[in-house]
């Protein structure tokens, strides 16, 4: 290109998209959950991602952050995000309201191999934010219900209130195609009525499964890693079928910076989701 020339939009891969904010609520006390729509209803509809993917997102004047799409590909239009209130970006997302806009930039990264993951049973263990990337793929399972074997939720938070999609979930227990075990560490309310204690006391209800019919998904805090992992390979699932989703000091998404380098490893092209060998020597990543 040029002196003359001027750039356009497909020449700058950092020029977002306006987007408009359709839905916000919290979800717990630090966490808001956002429904959000591309300004242009034909790009909008094309926004085409993978579940495990993530966008980055601008707020006007605050700067812009990485955040993984939490509504799945299967039903387009929307795009649905899990934010916790952690800093400038998302302290001024907080401060928005329902039909303001922000800049919108994605989707980044790679996703969960959802071709080669039909038609083989799923395990989906999920804590604390973890549930965000994860509520993607476990929408898609079941608006696909028949591409997959049995689909197995186990979610685990500190305490109810800090559980998110409780009531999603608690109405999805209602369905006869999800196998789903909820659990806190403990219960401050008296009225809980799922299991208590760390979400790896939920392996034991797991039965009858079929190691190398299966891929074991899970995203947490990083201490659950180390002990979901070991129970996910307790039950011999392949290491390659054993994925994690990791967001690793994310900044760019597209590899320019460096920001998320490990050696030769970047989260933001490599990631966010990894299998179990590609961390097996690389546990900086966790």
């Amino acid at each position: 290109m040029n002196g003359t020339q001027k750039a356009t939009k497909s020449d700058n891969p950092f020029l977002p998209e306006p987007a408009r904010i359709v839905r916000t609520y919290p979800l717990t006390e630090d966490v808001n959950f956002f429904q959000i729509r591309i300004a242009d209803m034909e790009k909008a509809l094309g926004f085409s991602y993978q579940t495990g993917q993530f966008a980055m997102m601008t707020v006007l004047g605050a700067g812009e952050a990485p955040f993984s799409i939490s509504s799945t590909p299967s039903r387009p239009g929307l795009l649905e995000f899990c934010i916790r209130k952690a800093g400038t970006v998302t302290n001024a997302l907080f401060n928005l309201k329902e039909n303001d806009l922000v800049g919108l930039r994605g989707p980044y990264g790679t996703g969960f191999p959802v071709d080669k993951m039909q038609g083989k049973d799923i395990i989906i263990v999920m804590g604390g934010l973890g549930a965000a990337p994860l509520r993607s793929v476990l929408l898609y399972c079941l608006d696909n219900r028949d591409q997959f074997g049995r689909v197995i939720l186990l979610h685990g938070a500190k305490r109810p209130a800090e559980m998110l999609f409780l009531e999603e979930q608690l109405e999805l227990k209602g369905r006869d195609d999800l196998e789903c075990h909820l659990t806190v560490d403990s219960d401050d309310t008296g009225q809980w009525t799922e299991g208590t204690g760390v979400v790896t006391t939920l392996f034991p209800k797991l039965e009858g499964i079929d190691p190398e019919n299966t891929f074991g998904l899970v995203c947490g805090p990083p201490i659950m890693y180390k002990f979901v992992l070991q129970e996910f390979l307790k039950l011999d699932i392949p290491k390659d079928q054993i994925l994690m989703t990791l967001e690793r000091r994310m900044k760019c998404g597209v590899g320019k910076c460096g920001h998320c380098a490990i050696d030769y490893i970047y989260t933001c092209l490599d990631g966010p989701v990894f299998s179990y060998w590609d961390v097996i020597h690389m546990r900086e990543l966790i």
